[in-house]
């Protein structure tokens, strides 16, 4: 299974050996589905004959969400909950008349438990619109210079066969064991 030559930047908490030096580093070079990884210095990151930085402009302009849709998306949110709370209400308040009829004793406690629900159901909605909406992370993306590529993709090949090969030792007959 081979990999592309798109590495991204990730950070680690442990530092490691870099690949190139030797030098610990918490920088990290990860293909999308680590597939291969390795650690590599800031010095490296930099220099054009160990790996180069991979720029995308159109990116950002098509993926970007303008503040106005936010808003409106937002303010029709808004307007949903509130409608939904106007329905429960009136849902509560049509239980409170059925109960009145029934008996005054059990009236006080729905309203003791219809407070406590209002209060929760009322500060759902603030907590949710209140939070800021995580971004995801962007990580930097690199493309190793060919040579150390083919160095990591016949590294890769290399621990494939390893494994294949300690699976199919056991499959083998051993040699013969006797005098000739």
């Amino acid at each position: 299974m081979s990999f592309t030559n798109l590495y991204y930047k990730r950070t680690t908490g442990t530092p490691k050996a870099c690949y190139a030096c030797y030098k610990p580093t918490t920088t990290v070079l990860a293909t999308i589905n680590t597939v291969d990884f390795f650690y590599a210095c800031p010095v490296h990151l930099s220099d054009s004959g160990f790996a180069t930085l991979v720029i995308d402009d159109a990116k950002p302009a098509s993926s970007a969400v303008s503040a106005e849709e936010v808003a409106r998306v937002k303010a029709e949110w808004e307007e949903k909950q509130k409608k939904k709370l106007e329905k429960e209400k009136e849902k509560e308040k049509e239980k409170e008349k059925e109960k009145d009829k029934d008996s005054d004793s059990k009236d006080k406690e729905t309203k003791k438990d219809t407070k406590k629900e209002d209060s929760k159901s009322s500060s759902v909605p603030g907590s949710l619109s209140a939070s800021p909406t995580p971004s995801a992370p962007k990580h930097e993306r690199y493309t190793l210079h060919r040579e150390f590529f083919a160095m990591r993709q016949t590294e890769h090949r290399r621990r494939r066969q390893a494994t294949q090969a300690k699976e199919l030792a056991p499959r083998l007959p051993g040699a013969p064991k006797g005098d000739i």
